[in-house]
């Protein structure tokens, strides 16, 4: 399992998901983090410029941990396959490994999706 974690500055996790463009890439096997490693998109990958229709280099992840996200966002990593989550959790590591316990106790706190003024027109 591969999960992303929204962090602009490379240090917390990251609001506006729609905008960033650096993502912690968390391998994970056997509910234990392997690696981790930076993807940093090119400014028309991010999924505010880019086509929801167009390929991701975020399409291998099934999750996708962010500080925040509207539902347009929401919706179009759910068709992919990608479970989103908001938390309010600020440090990458933390979340990753509040999410792997989550699996077995349920410890991540997550927020609902705000609506958004754009959602029609990320779909």
């Amino acid at each position: 399992m591969n999960i992303a974690v929204a962090s602009q500055n490379r240090r917390e996790i990251t609001d506006h998901t729609g905008r960033c463009r650096k993502f912690w890439i968390y391998g994970i096997e056997n509910g234990t983090v392997v690696n981790k490693e930076l993807l940093e998109l090119a400014k028309d990958q991010s999924f505010h410029d880019r086509s929801p229709h167009d390929p991701s280099p975020l399409d291998s992840t099934q999750v996708l941990i962010a500080g925040g996200m509207g539902a347009g966002l929401v919706l179009r990593l759910e068709k992919r396959g990608i479970k989103p989550l908001i938390t309010t959790e600020t440090d990458p590591d933390k979340a990753v490994e509040d999410y792997l316990e989550d699996y077995l106790k349920g410890t991540l706190v997550t927020q609902s999706v705000e609506p958004h003024k754009h959602a029609k027109s990320c779909l």
